[in-house]
């Protein structure tokens, strides 16, 4: 497996489940211009990470590599216990990262592919970051007496919960009194898997 991800990125997910499965693993690192050449445009016509290659077979988007992965070490439960209701659970909350929390970071990193004006852009961000709290409020919630978002083992949905906190804090959004997602972050950054994949990125 060769997973193509952008240091810091939403990759940084899949990386650290590779690191979780223990499965063999090679990685290529690109930079923003390089998601447009004409190589990685054959790889993924999007421009985008992460691009998984297994054999002469490519996968894209994120939560389904993520998930494909997780599928690879069934013993790893990082899809669940097992059980429909846990499996259930993991997928509800990596779909409200991907579909909510992700795409609101969009309209943060990226005003400016929505609105030329300057002034409109900063306010754009500005609410963007203020939905943002109130979204990870709700993760926060979650976390109340867990260790992960379900329950006391990791999965993949806290993998994808790291990342995007990362960029919270990167992007000085307010999660002021959130003290489980503060825990959680702490947890996650003493896991070594979660170490191994931030020092391969040089992160």
């Amino acid at each position: 497996m060769k997973l193509y991800y952008m240091p810091g990125a939403c990759s940084l997910a899949s990386h650290i489940v590779l690191e979780w499965i223990g499965k063999p693993y090679e990685t290529h690192k690109l930079s923003r211009d390089a998601l447009k050449s004409p190589e990685f445009l054959q790889i993924n016509p999007l421009g985008a990470v992460p691009a998984l290659t297994v054999d002469d077979w490519t996968l894209t988007q994120n939560v389904s590599i993520l998930e494909y992965l997780a599928e690879q070490a069934p013993e790893s439960q990082l899809l669940g216990d097992g059980t429909p209701r846990s499996r259930a659970e993991v997928r509800r909350w990596v779909g409200f990262i991907n579909s909510d929390l992700h795409k609101t970071f969009s309209l943060l990193f990226g005003a400016q592919r929505y609105l030329q004006d300057e002034s409109a852009q900063k306010e754009l961000a500005a609410s963007a970051s203020a939905l943002l709290t109130k979204l990870f409020a709700q993760l926060d919630a979650q976390l109340a007496g867990k260790s992960y978002l379900v329950g006391s083992a990791p999965s993949i949905a806290d993998a994808y919960l790291y990342v995007v906190l990362r960029w919270a804090r990167a992007k000085e959004v307010n999660l002021s009194g959130l003290d489980n997602l503060s825990t959680f972050h702490a947890r996650m950054e003493a896991d070594a898997g979660v170490k191994a994949a931030l020092q391969a990125e040089g992160l």
